[in-house]
């Protein structure tokens, strides 16, 4: 019985016509594509087929649409999985979105496992009895039951060829499936080379994306070297954070502490400097002071006599002190 199956097996190259024609026989649906397989329900079923009674059919949603109810198809799938002590990994975050190439290599594995069970005859397995039992099943039969005739047609053409293909030559029997298989690695190379393409247009994004903050982070480093401003709390903040080596949110911290730090240190302005502030305004009135003494200067000097003792008496007069002379 094979769990493991290396990515050069021979159950790799099945092509995607005889998965689905071995599918559609087995279980009498009638899919078209491997990837309406997705929801992992037609996995179940595919092993409630090679071991009856050890899959809880009840459990099984044959209308999963979400992601989330797919996923509780293959969690079925992997109780399974470990009740029969398989060790193959389900990657349910791939089956789950649907691609053609995940699903097909998927159910390749599936089938070469079938297979190897009994050698793959399955003994009196009501696929349309055991699917009532599940969750949209009745509603998957419906569909499946005016296909009957084609699958059962289809299943039938599919036995004889097979029969057929036995008595033929060795000789015959390795071009068919030379040819086959080069048809069936045709097609895987395909898929990849689309996956490897879109891989190359997401890594481009992200480079152009990547570049444009690089400048915008090269521009500020160019600033923050600036003479006039290198010195500035916020600048060498800046700097603290942009020459990081650590993700560590210690680093935030650090600089907001330099810019806290610089500005509880700026001390309060100093009598000198204050003094200093006043001194433009005790020289502009000692030069009005000096003004006013050389108009009064000039003004007595055109003035007679008389008119000079006339303004002495009224400075006696006013109370000034030079009455006390």
């Amino acid at each position: 019985m094979a769990t493991n199956i290396g990515m050069m097996d021979s159950a790799y190259f099945v092509g995607r016509n005889e998965i689905l024609a071995w599918i559609n026989s087995t279980l009498q649906l009638n899919l078209s594509k491997v990837e309406e397989a997705a929801s992992g329900a037609v996995q179940c079923q595919l092993m409630d087929a090679v071991h009856p009674g050890m899959v809880p059919m009840h459990k099984v949603n044959f209308d999963a649409k979400n992601e989330y109810e797919m996923i509780q198809n293959y969690k079925v799938l992997q109780d399974v999985f470990n009740k029969l002590k398989i060790t193959k990994h389900i990657e349910v975050n791939k089956l789950v979105k649907g691609r053609p190439l995940d699903n097909l290599e998927f159910m390749q594995w599936m089938k070469r496992y079938c297979d190897s069970v009994n050698g793959g005859v399955l003994h009196s397995y009501n696929a349309l009895e055991r699917r009532d039992a599940c969750k949209g099943g009745k509603e998957t039969n419906k569909k499946a039951a005016p296909s009957q005739v084609s699958v059962r047609s289809s299943s039938s053409t599919f036995k004889s060829q097979a029969s057929h293909t036995s008595k033929k030559t060795d000789v015959h029997a390795n071009n068919a499936s030379h040819k086959a298989t080069k048809v069936a690695v045709d097609s895987v190379a395909q898929a990849y080379d689309k996956q490897i393409t879109e891989l190359k247009l997401f890594v481009d994004s992200l480079e152009k994306e990547r570049d444009f903050y690089f400048g915008k982070l090269r521009d500020i480093e160019i600033l923050c070297q600036n003479p006039e401003i290198e010195n500035l709390p916020i600048v060498r903040a800046i700097q603290r954070i942009l020459y990081a080596t650590d993700d560590s949110s210690s680093v935030m911290a650090e600089a907001q502490a330099m810019i806290s730090q610089q500005q509880s240190a700026q001390p309060p302005l100093s009598p000198i400097l204050e003094a200093s502030d006043e001194k433009p305004k005790q020289e502009t009135q000692k030069r009005k002071d000096i003004c006013t003494v050389e108009f009064d200067m000039a003004a007595s000097s055109t003035l007679s006599p008389r008119q000079r003792l006339s303004d002495i008496s009224d400075v006696h007069y006013c109370g000034s002190p030079l009455t006390n002379c």
